[in-house]
């Protein structure tokens, strides 16, 4: 799909089904409102199938993006730009976090180089995907131009339909690139209308020192481009990631196919921000997985009304708070499924 016939399939949450929901959760042998945010959460899900009670977001793939990015020139991060590529083979031998936490939670991993600077040898489940070896300088100019924004945004949208062809009943995002956080602060500023220093934050753990200058180069990246959050694509090209744009278009692919997208941190936040713009009801897709320590995740989920299912002072990134919350999710859609009615159970209602 293009991301005009992606835009095109997104439709809003279903009034009836989100009701039947409701009201299948009064029913239930439980005091009312006892499970708290997984009945709303079982109830967002019955809106976005369209049907209650929703299916069991079972299997699942957590997709991660990688990219580098210019604006790693500017001294943002401690971490050399060949970290990128050296993570991602280590995520495609399965030794890192988000990993761990798969097999965990029995999600599998899927490893997108979108923009990585070195070229990657492959592997069973790295998808060469590359529009180009890392971004531009933010500072400099636009990190990428609109085409090649858009072709990021549409890997994603690719990605994500296959997946889910492929079986996913729901997605999950993640990402790899040294740098990104400071791409994805100026996303946020950007979309969620506030100052650089209110959405920027420390990423891998900047000192103070770095913090400024990091909140000095996403201000001025800002004052450069003035970028206009009506138009999401050149938001995108001017101060984005390629990570950040082809998990906009996996957060619009997985709401044209009515497919749960849980979102992780900052990175994926900036992404969810900018597909809300592309289309609001985009929002109905998705789950906030949890609150990254990093500010402007928070800032991000408050512009989207989400509230996150977890808050562990994380800000791995990788797509590993995402993967954590995954049997949360699943266990709100099994309550509809499985617990008895006060009826069927014979059980006096109060």
């Amino acid at each position: 799909m293009t991301l005009e016939t992606t835009l095109a399939a997104i439709r809003p949450a279903d009034a009836e089904a989100m009701t039947a929901a409701r009201e299948l959760q009064a029913r239930l042998t439980k005091p009312a409102g006892s499970l708290g945010a997984l009945e709303e959460l079982s109830v967002r899900l019955a809106g976005l199938a369209g049907v209650c009670p929703p299916p069991l977001p079972e299997p699942a793939t957590v997709a991660v993006f990688a990219g580098d990015h210019g604006v790693h020139a500017q001294g943002v991060s401690p971490w050399p730009q060949e970290v990128t590529a050296q993570m991602v083979a280590n995520f495609v031998a399965g030794g890192a976090v988000v990993n761990a936490f798969a097999r965990q939670t029995g999600a599998d991993v899927m490893v997108v180089d979108v923009g990585v600077a070195i070229p990657l040898h492959g592997g069973p489940n790295l998808l060469d995907a590359n529009v180009r070896r890392g971004t531009r300088d933010m500072t400099a100019g636009t990190a990428l131009t609109r085409e090649e924004a858009l072709a990021a945004v549409e890997v994603g949208i690719q990605v994500a339909g296959a997946l889910v062809e492929q079986g996913a009943r729901i997605l999950l995002t993640g990402d790899m690139g040294i740098a990104n956080t400071t791409p994805a602060a100026a996303l946020i500023a950007a979309f969620a209308g506030v100052s650089a220093d209110v959405a920027t934050g420390r990423g891998t753990g900047i000192d103070d020192e770095t913090l400024l200058h990091k909140i000095g180069v996403v201000a001025a990246a800002l004052e450069r481009h003035t970028p206009d959050p009506a138009d999401p694509l050149g938001v995108l090209a001017a101060v984005g990631g390629l990570e950040h744009a082809a998990l906009t278009g996996f957060i619009l692919g997985a709401a044209a196919r009515r497919t749960p997208v849980i979102v992780d941190g900052v990175i994926a936040a900036a992404a969810a921000v900018a597909a809300a713009a592309f289309a609001p009801d985009s929002v109905a897709a998705m789950v906030a997985g949890h609150r990254s320590a990093e500010p402007g995740a928070t800032v991000a989920l408050a512009h989207l009304g989400l509230d996150p299912l977890l808050d562990l002072g994380m800000r791995l990134g990788e797509g590993s708070g995402a993967v954590l919350s995954l049997p949360v999710v699943q266990a709100a859609v099994r309550v509809l499924h499985e617990v008895a009615t006060f009826d069927s159970a014979g059980v006096s209602e109060k």
